[in-house]
């Protein structure tokens, strides 16, 4: 049991797995500090000042906290437009121009074969 244990654990998929939960864990805190510390101050501003955590609606003994639950909203569509530009500004990055050759491209051998064959059958007949 303990040499499959090893096995597992040596595997490149359970490495990579755990190097990018590290760095995703360490790219949330970017994420987040982008999201409270510069947009959602700026949401703020744009939309006089409200801040959605502060609403809350007491039921006998308990509290409700639905502003925490709206706040949660609105920063999972701003990261997930955030993310979104990030993506789609890499694909243009990547994106290439197809060269000129890709809209004409050569017959294959096969094709040119068969192409000799029926001209020549067009001149015999």
């Amino acid at each position: 049991m303990l040499n499959e244990f090893k096995e597992f654990i040596n595997r490149g998929n359970v490495m990579d797995l755990a190097v990018a939960v590290i760095i995703g864990g360490a790219f949330g805190a970017i994420v987040n500090s982008l999201i409270n510390d510069i947009i959602m101050p700026l949401i703020g501003v744009i939309l006089g000042g409200v801040d959605f955590t502060g609403l809350s609606l007491v039921v006998g003994d308990a509290t409700i906290l639905y502003g925490n639950f709206i706040q949660a909203i609105v920063n999972f569509l701003v990261i997930a437009f955030s993310v979104f530009l990030v993506v789609r500004a890499a694909n243009s990055a990547k994106k290439e121009e197809e060269p000129e050759d890709a809209m004409d491209p050569e017959p294959s051998a096969e094709v040119q074969l068969l192409t000799e064959i029926r001209d020549l059958l067009k001149e015999q007949s």
